[in-house]
């Protein structure tokens, strides 16, 4: 499961940013082989961080990685050409990731081998014994 998309990008940064930065063979279209590598890579990253205490793949996407995700992919498009506020937006993103990985932010789901609360369970209820050493001691 990737934590952005195609769409996700093209949403956030617009369509012509992108084929600017994906098209290499000079098309005048988005190249979705180069758009799908840095959205892998900036997954890969991303899990770098998240593996230590999240069980990967994640079952689902909190919006905070996905943003952060296209952020990444964003400046690893942009490479030796990055602004500098999408330098921050890419620093941005790796300080957090670096707080989630000590522990100090939360995505809040499930971490890596976090006892699950016990659910059901044997219950047993025992009566009070009618006969015992002390009733039967006259008999």
């Amino acid at each position: 499961m990737t934590y952005a998309t195609q769409q996700n990008m093209i949403d956030r940064f617009g369509l012509q940013e992108l084929i600017e930065l994906t098209d290499r063979e000079n098309t005048g279209a988005l190249d979705a082989n180069v758009l799908a590598q840095a959205l892998v890579d900036a997954d890969a990253e991303i899990n770098a961080y998240l593996s230590g205490r999240y069980t990967l793949p994640l079952t689902s996407v909190p919006p905070t990685l996905a943003k952060f995700a296209a952020d990444i992919a964003r400046y690893q498009l942009y490479d030796t050409r990055a602004t500098d506020m999408i330098k921050a937006r890419y620093d941005d993103a790796i300080k957090f990731f670096k707080l989630l990985a000590n522990g100090s932010v939360s995505l809040g789901l499930n971490l890596v081998n976090q006892p699950v609360a016990n659910v059901g369970g044997v219950q047993t209820n025992a009566a009070v014994r009618v006969f015992d050493a002390s009733t039967l001691s006259d008999y």
